[in-house]
């Protein structure tokens, strides 16, 4: 052997140790404890991200005392340690599978203070991802029986239309797009929006309080109209008149200047006040000099050469509005009525509705190269939990079983104000005290 070939060799040697002690060693990392509302699908060695690039993994999952999910995560030494401020979210890597989960960490500044191995971070600072079968468990078997019709329906509808429907399909990111502006327009100034809600909803029970004026205010509405267009055949009479009046007027004219005459003693009398008239005339000219485009537009606004396009043609008309609107404001009355019930049921979860619109503008804030986009990923129960003692495993249903099965009804009846734990000063959960509402104060979510 060769002395060069020798050197090869050994440099050969040297290179597979150095490659098994990274692989078995792992190069060595932070630990550090993350609590969540529940794991979200997590499994160990799933990945630790930061900006799409793994950091670290999933190293262990346990319960805590009080039914929260306790993840254990390394974070190799080139990333850590990790910093006051750090938050952390359950993701998805795809739209397709269950176990396919990652968690996404979002790195306190550098300026903060550093966290020691084995730190905690609690569940204030981090979020866990909501499946749709957590929206079915609010579902009753008539509703699940409904939108499984939908489903169906839909099937149908689109068959033979592929194309077409693909063709929409380029319109939902401009409408996703828009939705999010709209959405971040109402969430940008939270307090005018709480404040928007609070007055709204107090309007709405004035409203009810007064639901017998609104009424009679619909009925006496309904009365004028119908007056108004019982007396169109005034107006045309007056109208008629018209020009007799103004022959008769002009009679009245001339007869009016043995009236001036009669004035002059007036005026001469008001001669010595006229001089100080003139500074009221000299600021008044600038009213009269802007007035006159409004009042040409007022006039052509009653009187305009053509059909159906000055006041005058409106009036006209009249009559055959109230005819038209004589039953949409009975149906209004009607539909008025009917809708307080369901006011008065969603008004206490006006903050819910303010905290799905943050929500959502919040979930739809990533983006990548091609602008803002907003993950939706429906998930069935494909599988099924079974608790061994080295820590439960998930097993595939039976091959043609509902995926729907399973979900209970009544398990999730929320009172306002019960989606976090309670409040120390017991404003929350909140339920009426006549008992109308239907929801459980007790279904709250555990921890202090």
């Amino acid at each position: 052997m060769t002395t060069a070939r020798g050197l090869a060799f050994g440099a050969l040697a040297v290179a597979l140790v150095v490659v098994a002690v990274v692989l078995l060693t792992g190069g060595g990392g932070h630990r550090y404890q993350l609590l969540f509302q529940n794991a979200g699908q997590l499994v160990k060695d799933d990945d630790v991200q930061v900006g799409g690039r793994r950091i670290g993994s999933v190293r262990d999952i346990s319960l805590t005392n009080d039914n929260q999910a306790k993840i254990t995560i390394e974070v190799e030494n080139g990333f850590a340690p990790l910093h006051d401020g750090t938050r952390a979210v359950i993701r998805a890597t795809s739209l397709s599978g269950i176990a396919n989960r990652y968690v996404n960490l979002a790195p306190g500044p550098n300026n903060a203070p550093k966290l020691d191995d084995g730190a905690t971070i609690p569940a204030d600072k981090t979020t866990s991802p909501v499946d749709l079968d957590q929206l079915f468990d609010t579902l009753d078997p008539p509703t699940r029986k409904g939108l499984q019709d939908l489903v169906q329906g839909l099937a149908t509808q689109y068959k033979g239309r592929e194309a077409q429907a693909n063709a929409a399909a380029h319109y939902f990111n401009p409408a996703l797009s828009s939705t999010r502006r709209l959405v971040n327009e109402l969430v940008s100034d939270q307090e005018a929006l709480k404040g928007l809600l609070r007055n709204g909803a107090r309007v709405t029970g004035a409203i009810a309080e007064r639901r017998d004026d609104l009424t009679n205010l619909v009925t006496n509405a309904n009365k004028t109209t119908a007056a108004i267009g019982d007396e169109r055949e005034a107006f045309v009479r007056d109208l008629h008149l018209l020009p007799l009046t103004l022959r008769r007027a002009n009679t009245t004219f001339v007869n009016l200047r043995a009236t001036l005459d009669d004035l002059d003693p007036l005026v001469n009398a008001s001669k010595p006040v006229a001089p100080k008239l003139v500074p009221f005339f000299r600021a008044l000219r600038p009213l009269v000099r802007d007035a006159r485009p409004t009042i040409h537009d007022l006039r052509l606004l009653i009187r305009r050469p053509g059909k159906e396009n000055d006041l005058i043609e409106l009036l006209r008309k009249t009559p055959n509005l109230e005819r038209v609107a004589r039953p949409a404001f009975a149906n209004t009355t009607a539909s008025l009525r009917r809708s307080l019930p369901v006011l008065n049921f969603l008004r206490p979860y006006a903050p819910e509705l303010v905290g799905w619109f943050r929500d959502f503008g919040q979930g739809a804030a990533n983006y990548d190269a091609n602008g803002h986009y907003a993950r939706v990923m429906p998930i069935f129960n494909s599988f099924q939990f079974t608790d061994t003692p080295t820590g439960g495993v998930l097993t595939p249903k039976p091959q043609g079983s509902n995926p729907l099965e399973g979900l209970t009804t009544g398990s999730v009846k929320r009172c306002p104000g019960g989606a976090s734990q309670p409040a120390s000063d017991g404003s929350s959960p909140w339920s009426n005290t006549d008992g109308a509402l239907d929801c459980d104060p007790s279904l709250v979510p555990p921890g202090p």
